[in-house]
């Protein structure tokens, strides 16, 4: 396969990806059509972090303990069997929440092992400018997010069986990335001299200074800034659109759409001297949580779709902004392991849309505009925080050479 080998992992990260996002836009869905309540529905959205994260922190060591083979390709396998569950059991919330678990096992495996894989295979083309493989990681997990939530939005409000036929094509994409992905070269030999597993298991380089102080605040806003663009939004808006359902969609397509478009430029924006990638990011978080404020106040489809794209930003500069600063940080021993502490700190931000539903049916006052507003006011905390370790804990350029994520890796 040669230098393109990277794009049957890339294939097997969007499958994942798209597996694990196609639910999404299928929230009005399950509230109107099968009874779920609001909070519940929500629920069934983070149940897949209770996959994901073990798929993370399990995946990642593992990988770099046994090879990247052995643990990633069981991954499209599990998001089929998580499609098929879902299609099946539609009026079931245990098979719901086991449904979402299976998927969030193969995207945290996808997560931590795919990344890791791309950046090693990418370091076998001289050519490959710095960034690239970080940016291919994250672009590859894009892609599947918004396009795997477009296709099911539009399915289910248009085509015949809403509850199942999404899955479907899912399943048939997972196909195809398994015959792709069994024929990828190993970039990481077994290790001979293994220990117990829970030696692996501790990753060092999650105690570096850098990362606790820069992208610890910032991983959350990942798919916390997502999560508001994708599934809060369109649930406050459901009462103003003829079409939720494809409504819902387009707001996955349109939020994720700009993150993967900012993506693009994350090395221009990059500046392994400082924290810039960061802040930029934090930036768009707080512009957009503050946009999502206005329009759950103004409740209009332009503002709402103005609101999703500020914040989809948010989420893609953060999400690459935040892998190169992995990459600088981590070692060839623990690269899996870091970028999967990485992730599972991201997902704490999927946790929002249920948090939100609750506290919305609970208190009163605690309105939608004062949730957005709230969420402006800690990203900016995050945001002092990244000022002031501007240039702090820069991993020394000594050390960077001799690093995986010297080249970009992701």
């Amino acid at each position: 396969m040669g230098t393109r080998a990277w794009l049957a992992v890339a294939a097997t990260m969007f499958v994942v990806a798209w597996g694990g996002n196609e639910f999404t836009p299928l929230l009005v869905m399950y509230r109107e059509d099968h009874g779920f309540s609001p909070v519940v529905v929500d629920v069934f959205l983070f149940a897949y972090v209770l996959g994901i994260v073990p798929g993370l922190l399990l995946g990642g060591p593992l990988s770099d303990r046994i090879g990247r083979r052995p643990v990633l390709i069981p991954a499209p396998f599990l998001t089929i069997a998580g499609s098929i569950v879902l299609a099946a059991g539609a009026d079931s919330a245990a098979l719901i929440v086991a449904g979402r678990i299976l998927c969030g096992v193969a995207l945290g495996l996808g997560m931590a092992v795919g990344g890791s894989w791309i950046a090693e295979l990418s370091r076998m083309d001289p050519t490959i400018p710095p960034g690239a493989p970080a940016r291919r990681a994250a672009m590859s997990l894009t892609a599947g997010f918004a396009l795997g939530a477009g296709v099911a939005g539009v399915l289910a409000q248009w085509a015949p069986w809403p509850s199942g036929l999404s899955y479907s094509v899912h399943i048939l994409l997972s196909v195809a990335a398994v015959a792709a992905v069994t024929r990828v070269p190993e970039t990481r030999a077994a290790r001979r001299d293994r220990g117990p597993l829970r030696d692996d298991l501790r990753i060092p380089a999650a105690g570096h200074r850098r990362f606790v102080f820069v992208v610890a605040p910032l991983a959350p806003w990942v798919f916390g800034s997502a999560a508001a663009a994708y599934a809060v939004l369109p649930a406050v808006m459901t009462s103003r659109t003829e079409l939720p359902l494809a409504f819902s969609a387009l707001m996955c397509v349109v939020g994720l759409g700009a993150g993967f478009l900012i993506q693009s430029l994350g090395r221009r924006i990059d500046d392994p001297r400082n924290s810039r990638g960061v802040l930029v990011a934090l930036l768009f978080v707080i512009a957009g949580m503050v946009a999502a404020a206005i329009a759950a106040t103004v409740l209009t489809v332009p503002v709402a779709i103005v609101a999703s794209i500020v914040l989809g930003c948010g989420y893609g500069m953060a999400l690459v902004s935040g892998l190169q600063e992995v990459q600088r940080i981590a070692g060839p021993d623990d690269l899996a392991g870091l970028t999967a502490v990485f992730y599972s700190l991201t997902y704490l931000g999927f946790a929002t849309p249920a948090i939100m539903a609750s506290l919305s049916e609970t208190f009163a006052p605690v309105t939608y505009p004062v949730m957005f507003g709230f969420g402006a006011i800690a990203a900016a905390v995050c945001l002092v925080l990244v000022v002031v370790k501007w240039t702090a804990h820069l991993p020394q350029r000594g050390d960077q050479a001799k690093r995986v994520s010297g080249s970009g890796a992701a």
